[in-house]
């Protein structure tokens, strides 16, 4: 996401870069080519416009002209906007409330709504240790109950069974009954969507948003849908007391425009975004982090976050040691890949990473047609457990038995090889200088060690 306003804006501050003095004139060809970047990344002319004119009203004058590093005060100036446009900081879920805590989810057909509504379920009960419950008021689109039910079950999540002849107002009511009796803490509703928003739908989601009484009335859009969602946003939140918003598909979204539009337009907050297809592929939405990462800052909090989902802290710190000793297996590198995997792979990791937009897409590029993580985990697991912890017994004879066993061939097992052995040398060269062995002990290595460990923002 916002991946082409990142690398047009990147573009206009690689211009200015380094300037000892930027007058008025090259500020408005600064600012002017911004209010292009964001008119083409499909943010609204409105919200463009608004946000145009605070940028220059505080870049215009003593504040930037005067400025002992003025094309850091500019990127400055535009970080903080982009923020506030954003909505400043997090809007955490409503949670305090009388049990069962109420969610309703709305929307068009199509947006994701009822996959949200899993996703949204599972991340309460990872990070809250809530005891969720789901139930589908959906009687209008073919299975979209059963839909509902097996993403509970294959997700360990309590759900309503389907409920045959009831109204969607019925059907919550049941919900509230059972969800109460079950001393469940949160109840998430997932109500019916149309392909476009018509007089029945809106009036159905009225009824069931003003029967009860709901902490959260959450709208989920498809980010890719582009000025249609900020219009179905809009129109959402003059029927609806909406108290937030979750994107979806923002992984297949290059432009971003929904997002920097939406909360200006509804003023109300981002919460969520789903950036990809599995369960897990859910993320709080960070106004300040989203900035950062479209003036290609990166956005380390949120991978070391990710890193601490996925990474062992026994495991890590046994690594470290193996790595100090020179003691690194070719087992050791295929759970490194395994973790990798699991954060997104190669590009996703690179994409919180200040500076690596560009690298990005040439790994992007470069990797297409040769998964290169995938080969080395095949072949790796071709290898006896010996040759894993032995790599230097693998000769000829042994690298053709495992190139038919991998469906690979004999130059990518001779590119692990090398690339492995390259690796070990420089473990056994960290492990032998006393310096790095002692900060590490001592713990002056441990600040991303630390925040995964009390997985909290860098302050």
């Amino acid at each position: 996401m916002f991946e082409n306003l990142t690398k047009k804006i990147s573009n206009i501050f690689d211009k200015i870069k380094g300037s000892g003095v930027i007058d008025d004139s090259s500020l408005q060809n600064v600012i002017r080519e911004i209010r292009i970047a964001l008119l083409e990344s499909d943010v609204s002319l409105s919200v463009a416009k608004d946000f145009i004119e605070n940028v220059k009203s505080k870049a215009i004058g003593q504040e930037v002209i005067k400025s002992i590093s003025p094309d850091q005060m500019i990127v400055k100036i535009v970080n903080d906007q982009l923020t506030e446009l954003l909505g400043s900081e997090n809007d955490s879920l409503k949670l305090n409330a009388k049990t069962p805590v109420l969610f309703l989810m709305v929307g068009l057909q199509g947006s994701g709504k009822t996959t949200t509504s899993a996703k949204l379920a599972r991340w309460i009960t990872k990070n809250n240790n809530k005891n969720i419950m789901m139930a589908s008021l959906d009687i209008y689109r073919p299975a979209a109950q059963e839909q509902l039910i097996k993403l509970g079950a294959d997700n360990g999540i309590t759900t309503l069974e389907s409920q045959e002849n009831k109204s969607p107002l019925q059907i919550a009511q049941i919900a509230f009954d059972h969800a109460k009796k079950s001393n469940c803490d949160i109840l998430i509703l997932d109500s019916a969507g149309r392909n476009h928003i018509d007089t029945k739908m809106m009036n159905e989601v009225k009824e069931i948003s003003e029967k009860f009484n709901f902490s959260e009335i959450l709208l989920v859009s498809d980010s890719m849908t582009g000025q249609d969602a900020v219009n179905t946003a809009k129109n959402f939140s003059e029927q609806v007391n909406l108290t937030g918003i979750i994107l979806t598909r923002i992984d297949g979204d290059s432009r971003g425009g929904a997002a920097l539009s939406m909360r200006h337009v509804t003023q109300k907050p981002i919460k969520f975004m789903g950036t990809g297809e599995k369960i897990d592929d859910i993320e709080l939405f960070h106004p300040d982090r989203i900035a950062n990462r479209i003036l290609g800052m990166g956005d380390v909090v949120t991978l070391v976050e990710k890193a601490s989902e996925e990474i062992d802290e026994q495991e890590a710190k046994q690594m470290q040691q193996k790595f100090l000793k020179g003691k690194f297996t070719l087992l050791d590198y295929s759970k490194q890949l395994d973790q990798l995997t699991n954060m997104g792979g190669i590009q996703s990791v690179l994409k919180y990473l200040p500076g690596l937009s560009g690298l990005k897409e040439k790994m992007e590029e470069k990797m297409e047609n040769n998964d290169v993580f995938k080969k080395q985990k095949a072949i790796i697991n071709s290898m006896t457990p010996r040759e894993r912890i032995h790599p230097e017994l693998v000769k000829a004879s042994r690298k053709i038995r495992i190139s038919k066993g991998s469906g690979t061939n004999v130059q990518d097992i001779n590119k692990l090889l090398k690339q492995f052995k390259k690796m070990s040398q420089m473990m056994k060269k960290m492990g032998k200088n006393k310096n790095i062995d002692s900060m590490m002990n001592s713990g002056q290595f441990g600040d991303i060690q630390s925040l995964m460990n009390k997985n909290k923002p860098i302050q």
